[in-house]
């Protein structure tokens, strides 16, 4: 499902939290991996530090793949997966979309933080416009969250999925199909959670959404027992309250290696869309987040 990977640096070392997972993913999935750093216009004069940067950065990467082995290189210990690098000029936003567009990337990992902590790359700026224009997953792992994945090894905690009763949110789960199974990350253990903001919703709108626990239930149990035929070990939550606050709640109750989430659901209304519950999981949440953009 997933053959390349475009990895976003800034020249940070907050940015750099994302070293780690790009390992595991080329341990586990075997994937291509390129490496961007855009320069601002402002910045022309330090192209050359900045070329010396992705340059030093693939060798990194690289030295790191060898080492774990696995999926990333032959039998021989060669390397068999192309870690690439690049330095473009530009405005980053654009310059990220236009690059996974002209080179059929499929998903994207970038820090939600970097430039030293100020929010340049933060949610709201950089990564905000590239999530609302990427037609590819983009998993985002907080720079808070360093230490909890090892060069190669990804962690036993399960992956959490919030889900809102809509088909669209619905088209994550072949993300976590992919993920959770033995050909992904896995076999890691799936945690489905519908939050309700009350028993029983009523606005016309969202009729043809699950709405009492019964039919919840029901609507869980058929998105289980999906999961359980592609081999995965599934269960679910069914918790009450304001989304975004529940979510990050049960997040920071458990451990969760990963949130695996939609940007847009419930019939395309702006209910579960960045700015709102997803943007609020990112601020409030250190866990990394998948989040796909349905069809």
């Amino acid at each position: 499902m997933y053959r390349r990977l475009l990895v976003t640096l800034d020249g940070s070392e907050l940015s750099e939290v994302v070293f780690p997972y790009i390992t595991v993913l080329v341990d586990k999935m075997g994937l291509e991996v390129f490496l961007l750093h855009v320069s601002t216009q402002e910045h022309d004069e330090l192209m050359p530090l900045h070329q010396a940067y992705i340059e030093r950065t693939v060798e990194v990467i690289r030295e790191r793949v060898k080492e774990a082995g696995g999926k990333g290189n032959t039998e021989s210990g060669e390397m068999k997966v192309e870690v690439k690098g690049e330095l473009v000029p530009g405005h980053p936003a654009e310059e990220i979309l236009s690059y996974i567009g002209n080179n059929d990337i499929d998903l994207v990992l970038m820090a939600t933080h970097g430039h030293s902590g100020l929010k340049r790359w933060a949610m709201g700026s950089v990564a905000e416009k590239v999530i609302h224009g990427s037609r590819v997953p983009i998993w985002l792992v907080p720079a808070r969250c360093k230490g909890e994945v090892s060069c190669g090894v990804w962690p036993e905690s399960p992956l959490l999925v919030p889900l809102d009763g809509s088909e669209l949110a619905e088209g994550v789960l072949e993300h976590v199909e992919t993920l959770a199974g033995r050909g992904g990350l896995g076999p890691v253990k799936v945690v489905l959670l519908r939050v309700v903001e009350s028993p029983v919703l009523s606005d016309h709108y969202f009729s043809n959404v699950p709405q009492t626990r019964e039919q919840i239930d029901k609507y869980l149990n058929r998105i289980e027992a999906r999961l359980k035929k592609a081999g995965l070990d599934v269960e679910y939550r069914v918790l009450t309250g304001e989304p975004a606050e529940q979510i990050v709640d049960y997040i920071g109750s458990g451990q969760f290696s990963l949130v695996v989430m939609s940007t847009h659901a419930r019939s395309g209304l702006s209910r579960w869309v960045m700015g709102s519950v997803a943007m609020k999981v990112v601020s409030g949440s250190s866990t990394p987040l998948f989040l796909v953009r349905p069809s």
